[in-house]
């Protein structure tokens, strides 16, 4: 029952994180009134909740046209839910070309790790949130969807969970030193469920691309 909650009640759990973002929202809201914009964002949210609840994650927090939701029972279901989402993305997008409204983009981050889950606030104002340095490297994983032009990264930390990897379609990206962090982190792009050309053309080039990037952690750069 929410009357049994208490501040400071917690639990310590590893669950999967997604953080998700739609890019360039900022310049993309600028062009619409308040009342565009709230409607805007909560048919986009509308679209994309139901898809976290139907791969067993709930959302824990909108952070603006952002979302961050937690998967507690396996990795498979953070990575499902996000292909789903791009899936979803591209009937959004569509629905809104009908209707003369603006398509958009968003990236998504997934990492896994140990989460403190937990009640924070004061008594008059209380909040269920997750307290985890992975929390902040899914956020990170998320931003760097920019830098490499995918949709979706993940680390590979929580690749090697997914006992059926095989049935996905993804390549390594390298390994990245995020910000904050002291360690490298070794980061894959997925790209299953991606609605354009560039599947076939990631799959015929992959060996190559990852060849590549043996000879760039090399320092073979020439190469």
């Amino acid at each position: 029952s929410i009357l049994d909650v208490n501040l400071g009640d917690a639990t310590e759990k590893e669950m999967s994180i997604i953080f998700s973002d739609i890019r360039n929202f900022t310049s993309l809201s600028e062009k619409m009134t308040p009342e565009e914009n709230f409607k805007f964002i909560n048919s986009y949210l509308q679209t994309m909740g139901p898809v976290v609840r139907k791969n067993k994650g709930f959302i824990d927090k909108f952070i603006g046209d952002g979302i961050m939701a937690l998967f507690p029972e396996k990795a498979d279901d953070a990575l499902n839910c996000a292909i789903e989402m791009i899936d979803q993305l591209a009937i959004f997008n569509a629905k809104n070309r009908r209707n003369g409204e603006p398509e958009i983009n968003i990236g998504l981050g997934i990492h896994s790790s140990k989460v403190i889950l937990g009640t924070i606030g004061e008594e008059k104002r209380l909040q269920e949130t997750v307290i985890s340095d992975g929390v902040n490297l899914a956020s990170r994983l998320e931003g760097l969807t920019k830098t490499f032009g995918c949709h979706i990264i993940i680390s590979k930390y929580t690749l090697d969970k997914i006992p059926n990897i095989s049935e996905y379609m993804y390549r390594e990206l390298g390994n990245i030193k995020v910000k904050g962090k002291d360690i490298l982190i070794d980061i894959c792009e997925i790209f299953t469920g991606r609605p354009d050309e560039n599947i076939s053309l990631k799959l015929k080039t992959k060996s190559e691309f990852e060849k590549a990037l043996n000879l760039y952690n090399q320092a073979k750069f020439k190469d």
